[in-house]
Formats: C-alpha cells, structure tokens, sequence
C-alpha cells in the first residue's frame, strides 16, 4: 500500500478531484498555500494499492497544467526610497506529488 501526497495548484485541483472522484478513487482535500509565491494550492492525500499508483499520476498528469504568469515583487523600502521590480515570468501550476509507502493502515 501507498500514501500519495499530490499539491495541485488551485486552479486544476477542482477538476483532478472531479475526475479522480469519478474514477472511484477516495481522498483526503486540505486548502494550502506554496512557500514562494504565497499562491492556492490544494494537497490530496490518497492511500492506494500499488497498481493503482500509475493510474492516479495519470489522472493528475492530464488535468494539471503548467503555466506561465507574469508577477510583480512586492515593494522594497531602504532608508526611505521605494522601488518597484518589474514583472517577471514564474511557472505556476501542475502538481507535485510524492509517494511513501504504508507500514500500516487502519480504518477505525
């Protein structure tokens, strides 16, 4: 057995929940936010069979994308100047997905 950790960016997240809701697959949704860009996310939390594990990557592959957006740094002040950065490209989107394997599992 399998534990998948998968951190969709918010956009896609509706929709690889629908489809692997739609496939039978059960899940764990917690609302988090990324470390660098302070953006949405949402973490799935799967536990799987190991045959399984493919079959939900796919799933996720196919409905999260990878996209480019254009973003401004925040405001600096040093010793009373202010200074704007001007936008730059970041890639968003997709997912992140890690896989442990289950030393137990109980349903209580």
């Amino acid at each position: 057995m399998k534990l998948m950790i998968a951190i969709i960016n918010k956009t896609d997240a509706g929709k690889c929940a629908d489809v692997l809701r739609e496939q039978g697959y059960r899940f764990t949704k917690v609302a988090t936010s990324g470390g660098f860009l302070s953006t949405g996310n949402s973490t799935l939390f799967l536990g799987l069979e190991d045959e399984q594990v493919d079959d939900v990557i796919n799933i996720i592959r196919e409905n999260s994308k990878k996209r480019t957006e254009m973003v401004t740094s925040p405001l600096f002040i040093e010793a009373g100047n202010m200074a704007m950065t001007s936008p730059i490209p970041v890639e968003v989107g997709g997912a992140t997905i890690f896989i442990t394997d289950v030393v137990r599992f109980e349903k209580v």
